[in-house]
Parts: structure tokens; C-alpha cells; sequence
């Protein structure tokens, strides 16, 4: 074995084939092979397979690991079939069974002494595990969610390929924040991420805004443009909002995704795209291919591996990291040093339902944060919602509904009241409420539209903002 130690890439890389072997040994799949650097290598008799597969057996295996781990056993005995576990190093052996084991004094004492190996070997991997992330990223992991483990897991994954991945999720989940790890831990880190946020351009712009233009393409194109999967090249593009593209639009990113070109508007020159393709969606993609909005074969293109990211309801328990986060964060731009935060405001976070998800809660301590007087905050600098459980309480619970229907109109229920106190509190104006709520201008105009709620009716915001107290 080399004494060298591996490069960063080749530690990932090893993790990464590590728990693939492992992932596909559980499932009873292989029998063979691991990398380098100490990495266990399993052979599998067809016998020890069925041992595997076995939940419970394969339990008590690993629990006789820890026994040996711990020094309480001096002799192993049994009847069963060993499985044998071999560093590639040394040719060392090793024992895991669902029953002891002992073939002689001999290979007692050779288990025995070499479990510290395999016990070394595990500490490598998630030694490996947690150094996969960058030091700027580290904050950004730290989750006691098992759904959010499984979003950064799914990260580990896919950062180091060129797969396209489709990110869904609710408005404000951190869809951005999970492309952007995506691509700092990619093979791409060092060249450019492009965001685009489709929803925030008009349909008649999004096409050159993409793909660019040539002089004389359309009125004003005074010049040539360059798009975005041009700027992007060699590093990667992200598409938020990617259900709101025109058919027009959705044609050329096929023809993006399929045969790696395309072309400016009014261009006849075919470019090679080489942006790796990461695209958002906040709305059931499924549901417009139904209704004839987006196109099917394109949302299987984009959807090679799909992440869901879970809404902040279903992970309170992330709730005080995020807001000691957010805490520091405000304390760095507003030069204040407010240390913590009430626990009564802590228990109503936990059970208010977040309609606009972690934007949302941001969005509150920063303005909490600039109206605190102590170096707590305390209630009186959050909204009076926030403590009454917010619109959840006008939600009607018919249980001759489904679970799936009464959550789809609960979540109806607080969105259609957050977006009235949104435009109350910005007089009504569109834009400046779109970019509050993280969504784009037109897909505000369509929430309007949903909920039959007229801008006009918030000219006057301090009328309005009384009127909404009065609705909680």
C-alpha cells in the first residue's frame, strides 16, 4: 500500500464507493469490492447473503463487533459460518456472524486483535463523512431532521458528478442554499454559478435572458448578447422556478439537456452547452403536465435526481439552529449583540405553521432583531400571529375529508392570509411583496389571481395591517 496520503477527490470518492458497497451489501446486491486507503473488502458466501438481508441478525453481528471493540470478550464461540471481512492492507481477518464464532484458540485471539482495525476503518469513514463538507458549508449542514440528513446525504452523492438534479419543495425551504452546495462541492467549484430565477423574468425576455440574442433580433437588441448557459459555461446553471417557462423555452432547454447545444435568438449558430443543469420547482411539475403546462418528456430530463426539500413544519427541531443562525448573522450586519431569543417565542415557533418557511422565520428575526431593545428577543418585537398559532385556527377540519386534503387546505388557508399581510404591509405593491416572499412577480400575480385578492384593496397599509389583526 502506498504510504501517500490521497488526495481530497480520492478520500470523497473512496467514501462515496464505501457506501455505495455498503448500501448495495444490506440489500444483499454484491460480494466484492471497496477502494483503497484501508477500505473493507467483503466476500460473500451465498449463506452469509441470507444473513444480510436479515435485519435483526445483522444487528446482533455488528453488536458483536462492539463487544470485541470493548474488550469484553477473551473467546468467541459458536457454530454458524463466519463471514469474513478482509483488509485489503494486511489480509487480516476479521469475524461478524449473528452467532459466536470460534474455529480455534488461534483465530479467537486473530478476531480479537484485529476489531480495533475494523473499528479504525469505520472511524476513517466518518472521518471522511464529516471533512466531505467545506468549512463555509459546515453551518449550513448542522440538521437534527432525519428528512434534511437525507437531503445533504442526497448532496454527498450528487455534488461530485455532472447529473442534472430538480430540487422541489415549498416557497422559502432553502432550494438556492442546497444548488449552491451542490456546485461548492462539485468538480466545479471554482467556475461560475448562474442563478436564474425564471419566474422573476417576463415571457417575453426569458428566452434571450437564457440563451442570449444577436443584434437586430428583436426591438432594442442593439447589440449582441450573451445569455446565461453561455456564461455558465464549464461551471454550473440554476433554474429556480422552472415551471413557469414558456413552451417555447422549454423546447430549446430539451434541446439543452439531449444533444448539449443550442442557439441566440435570431442566431444560426449552434453553441455546445456545458453548464451543469440544476433546476427548482415550487409547484407539482406532475400537475402541469396534466394541465398541458410543461412538457413531460422535458420534467424526465430534468428530474435524473430529484431532491425534496422537506417544508420547515415537518422540521421544527432545526428551528433554534436556524435561528441562532440568523441571530448571528444580524448581530454581524446590525452591530448589535442580542444573545438569545425568549423561550415562549421558541415554543410558538414550534407549533406556528410557517407558510413561508425558513425565509419566513428570517424575515422575522431580522425584523425583530431591529426593533429589540435588550439583548433578548422577546415577544413583543414578534407579530401577534405568531403566538396564536396564525391563520391555522380559521382552517375548517372536516374528517370526511382526506389527511392530503385537509393539509392542501390548510396550507391554502395560510398562504392566502400571508400573502394579504404581505401586501398590507408593502401598500399593495407587487414587487416589493414578490421579493419579501421569495417568488417571482409573475407567479405573485397568479397567487393573486388563485386567491381572488386585489392589490387595491392595500393601498392604505396602516387600514390594512389593523384589518388583518382582526382576521387572526
Amino acid at each position: 500500500m502506498e504510504t501517500d496520503i490521497p488526495s481530497y477527490q480520492e478520500l470523497v470518492g473512496q467514501l462515496k464507493k464505501a457506501n455505495d458497497i455498503l448500501d448495495a451489501l444490506r440489500q444483499g446486491q454484491t460480494d466484492a469490492v471497496i477502494g483503497e486507503h484501508e477500505i473493507i473488502l467483503l466476500r460473500m458466501r451465498q449463506a452469509e447473503n441470507e444473513l444480510l438481508r436479515n435485519t435483526e441478525m445483522f444487528k446482533q453481528s455488528m453488536e458483536i463487533i462492539e463487544t470485541l471493540r470493548k474488550g469484553q470478550a477473551d473467546a468467541v464461540v459458536g457454530e454458524r459460518e463466519v463471514i469474513l471481512l478482509q483488509m485489503r492492507q494486511a489480509e487480516d481477518d476479521l469475524l461478524s456472524t449473528s452467532d459466536l464464532v470460534q474455529e480455534s484458540i488461534a483465530g479467537a485471539t486473530q478476531v480479537i486483535d484485529n476489531a480495533a482495525k475494523a473499528v479504525r476503518t469505520q472511524s476513517e469513514l466518518e472521518y471522511l463523512r464529516e471533512h466531505f463538507w467545506k468549512e463555509e458549508s459546515r453551518s449550513i449542514v448542522r440538521t437534527k431532521n432525519p428528512l434534511m440528513q437525507k437531503v445533504f446525504d442526497q448532496v454527498r452523492s450528487v455534488a461530485p458528478t455532472l447529473t442534472t438534479v430538480l430540487l422541489t419543495g415549498e416557497t422559502g425551504t432553502g432550494k438556492g442554499v442546497i444548488a449552491r452546495l451542490i456546485h461548492r462541492h462539485s468538480r466545479r467549484s471554482d467556475k461560475q454559478f448562474i442563478s436564474v430565477h425564471c419566474g422573476a423574468i417576463p415571457d417575453s425576455l426569458i428566452e434571450s435572458e437564457l440563451f442570449g440574442h444577436e443584434k437586430g433580433a428583436f426591438t432594442g437588441a442593439i447589440m449582441r448578447k450573451l445569455g446565461k448557459f453561455e456564461i455558465a459555461q464549464g461551471g454550473t446553471i440554476f433554474l429556480d422556478e422552472i415551471g413557469t417557462v414558456t413552451q417555447s423555452v422549454q423546447i430549446k432547454l430539451l434541446q439543452v439537456l439531449q444533444e448539449k447545444i443550442f442557439s441566440r435568438v435570431s442566431g444560426e449558430t449552434a453553441i455546445k452547452a456545458d453548464g451543469r443543469v440544476i433546476a427548482a420547482s415550487n409547484t407539482d411539475l406532475m400537475a402541469a403536465i396534466k394541465e398541458g403546462s410543461f412538457r413531460e418528456d422535458l420534467f424526465y430530463r430534468l428530474n435524473v435526481f430529484p431532491i425534496e426539500v422537506p417544508p420547515l413544519r415537518e422540521r421544527v427541531e432545526d428551528i433554534p439552529l436556524l435561528v441562532q443562525k440568523f441571530l448571528a448573522k444580524c448581530n454581524l450586519i446590525n452591530n448589535k449583540n442580542i444573545l438569545s431569543v425568549h423561550p415562549s417565542v421558541l415554543k410558538a415557533f414550534r407549533s406556528y405553521p410557517w407558510p413561508g418557511n425558513i425565509r419566513e422565520l428570517e424575515n422575522l428575526i431580522e425584523r425583530a432583531h431591529i426593533v429589540e431593545q435588550s439583548r433578548e428577543l422577546t415577544p413583543e418585537s414578534f407579530p401577534a400571529e405568531i403566538f396564536s398559532g396564525g391563520s391555522t385556527a380559521q382552517v375548517h377540519l372536516n374528517t370526511a375529508m382526506t389527511l392530503a386534503d385537509v393539509r392542501q387546505d390548510a396550507i391554502e388557508s395560510v398562504e392566502r392570509q400571508y400573502i394579504k399581510q404581505l401586501l398590507a404591509e408593502h401598500k399593495g405593491k407587487i414587487d416589493v411583496s414578490a421579493v419579501a416572499a421569495g417568488v417571482g412577480v409573475r407567479q405573485m400575480h397568479k397567487l393573486l389571481t388563485k386567491y381572488k385578492i386585489e392589490k387595491n384593496d392595500y393601498k392604505d397599509a396602516s387600514r390594512n395591517i389593523a384589518r388583518q389583526k382582526s382576521e387572526l
